[in-house]
């Protein structure tokens, strides 16, 4: 199984499109918020399945703020990240997935590509596709793979 996990495009859907293209054929697509109104886009553009949350500048959005979830054997849990202060330390994220026996938490917000695996816990940010904050300013997204075995993959890929 394929999983193209994405972030932070505030309404501008070139480099989604570009993800897209270069991720190629996916089974499951993950938004992890600040989409601001890409919803319909999203909806129109991505066939397979979709798991798209609230972000804090998704005012008066209908989308949760966060989301749990199985991707084979693997409890996912997905949000967004302000709420769990990301922008300081993903430990409080962590400590939240760990309290929902999560295999994996996904997060946005930092606009920074982020991969933690430790202790049994994925905790990951894919970064930001429109507006960059790592060193490069390159828009970035992840592929998750799943082998047979239950195994994950996690692929940071940049534009």
């Amino acid at each position: 199984m394929r999983i193209l996990i994405v972030s932070d495009t505030h309404g501008y859907h070139k480099n989604l499109d570009r993800a897209l293209e270069s991720a190629g054929e996916v089974d499951m697509f993950i938004h992890l918020g600040d989409v601001e109104g890409g919803e319909e886009y999203i909806n129109a553009v991505v066939g397979c399945e979709k798991h798209v949350v609230r972000g804090n500048n998704d005012f008066f959005s209908d989308l949760p703020k966060e989301e749990e979830f199985y991707i084979g054997e693997k409890k996912v849990f997905i949000t967004h990240g302000h709420a769990y202060c990301v922008s300081l330390d993903p430990q409080q994220i962590k400590e939240e997935g760990k309290a929902r026996n999560a295999d994996i938490v996904m997060f946005g917000h930092t606009h920074r590509p982020y991969l933690e695996q430790d202790g049994g816990i994925t905790v990951l940010n894919p970064g930001s596709l429109s507006y960059p904050r790592q060193e490069g300013r390159k828009g970035s997204y992840m592929i998750m793979e799943t082998k047979d075995q239950g195994e994950a993959e996690f692929h940071q890929l940049f534009l």
